[in-house]
């Protein structure tokens, strides 16, 4: 009964035999800024045979205009498609109200499907270039590419590094005979190019992404006893790292890659943090209360861990040193419920699940002030989830019947849904930034 008062933690799950399929999500932006910024982005030119492999410019313009910060002009309203800046004539993007334009072209660079994709930004007001490169394209991952050029071009148009280019991991539940199935799916951050990576006849819960984005912890759960693996994502292979009786669950990795905090139980109802080196196999003990400890996170120094714990009566936020966990300290005091955590890359604030009157709500909290901000409407919104830009915040909540991902920018004023077909979407995890690109500076300002 005592398991039920911290519902809905993520403490178990269960996994099989991975698998590859595509379950791609449709994005729906469900508000956006005001006075979002006019940008056209001219679909690129193909130098090759036949058609392009991927609609470059669809893919620049769907990311910028989901941040909702830029509106995308259609190609139905464009009065010229140019293909690089010597082509591009500004007074055409002035006549449609044009601020940014985005032009550029694909080609093949040599044998073996390898092609190249050039990309030029222009304010057309000043008629300056603000961005220009090439970027090479291996393994037909023109998709990727693009992702990339529209987070520099975010970033250049922003001032805060774009997060176009990562993935997401979140649980699908498909309901049939019996339980159903359970997968744990991989994906763009703009829900395309989904791969199933694990499938399982019952419960999966609580993904976690390493600081590379090579490894993926969860929590299996099968015969009613749970254990914790981590699989590399490119490859499947797994690993068994915690099967201790009773609970096994919550895991999140160390900003190191090296350690997962991890939430265990050794008496029937109640869990405590404990935390695994993952090189040595050691598992050291950190907290020792009769509460529930459980859902650890994180800061990004490394030092200290944020957990929720109903030691005070009701499940709230506490901190404590990672290497002890000595003295915790109660971080939440506003509400009946803050759980969940999901510390922002910078430190400063921490993501949670809110409840106050009754509803459960996406908020932030400032970590210096102590102050919390609602971001949703509930009623039952859960598992938030920072992006790696600390932009916005992937979470799951409810719509039309189902349960779907959302995400909500920090400031509130920009939300998305996305949903895709059949089954119940939850416990989503954003993953880091991919590591470094080749880019090559092209066609003068950069």
């Amino acid at each position: 009964m005592r398991m039920k008062s911290l519902l809905p933690l993520a403490l178990l799950g269960a996994i099989a035999v991975a698998t590859t399929a595509r379950a791609d999500l449709v994005i729906k932006i469900t508000q956006g800024v005001s006075q979002p910024t006019p940008i056209a982005v001219v679909p690129f030119a193909w130098k090759g045979g036949g058609s392009a492999p991927v609609n470059v410019a669809n893919v620049i313009g769907s990311d910028l205009a989901r941040s909702g910060l830029f509106a995308a002009l259609p190609v139905s309203k464009m009065l010229a498609r140019p293909s690089s800046g010597d082509d591009v004539n500004f007074t055409n993007w002035k006549a449609v109200n044009v601020n940014d334009l985005v032009v550029g072209a694909v080609s093949p660079a040599s044998a073996g499907g390898a092609v190249r994709m050039r990309f030029q930004l222009f304010n057309v007001y000043t008629q300056k270039q603000l961005l220009g490169y090439q970027l090479p394209v291996h393994d037909g991952n023109l998709r990727f590419a693009a992702h990339n050029a529209a987070d520099m071009i975010y970033q250049k148009l922003t001032g805060r590094r774009g997060a176009f280019a990562t993935r997401v991991a979140y649980i699908r539940h498909v309901k049939s005979t019996g339980h159903g199935r359970w997968e744990l799916i991989v994906s763009d951050s703009d829900g395309a190019d989904a791969q199933v990576v694990v499938k399982a006849p019952d419960l999966l819960m609580s993904p976690a992404w390493s600081p590379d984005g090579s490894r993926i912890a969860y929590v299996e759960f099968e015969n009613h006893e749970s254990h914790i693996y981590v699989q590399n994502v490119q490859t499947g292979q797994r690993k068994l790292v915690l099967s201790h009786p009773g609970v096994n669950g919550a895991p999140a990795f160390s900003p190191d890659g090296h350690r997962l905090a991890v939430a265990l139980s050794t008496d029937p109802g109640n869990t405590d943090i404990y935390v695994l080196n993952l090189v040595s196999g050691k598992l050291r003990q950190l907290t020792h209360a009769s509460a529930i400890d459980t859902e650890p996170a994180w800061m990004p120094d490394g030092k200290s861990l944020i957990f929720t714990s109903d030691r005070g009566g009701s499940p709230q936020l506490y901190r404590m040193p990672a290497r002890s966990g000595a003295d915790p300290q109660r971080i939440t005091w506003n509400g009946t419920y803050n759980a969940r955590a999901s510390v922002s890359p910078d430190g400063k604030s921490v993501a949670l699940v809110h409840r106050d009157n009754g509803s459960l709500r996406i908020a932030v909290l400032d970590l210096a002030t102590g102050n919390i901000r609602e971001l949703t409407n509930g009623p039952s919104d859960l598992s938030p989830s920072f992006a790696p830009n600390g932009a916005m915040v992937l979470y799951t909540t409810s719509a039309g019947g189902n349960r779907v991902l959302a995400t909500v920018s920090v400031d509130g004023r920009v939300r998305e849904q996305l949903s895709g077909g059949a089954g119940a979407l939850s416990q989503p995890a954003w993953g880091p930034f991919p590591q470094g690109l080749a880019a090559t500076p092209s066609g003068g300002g950069q």
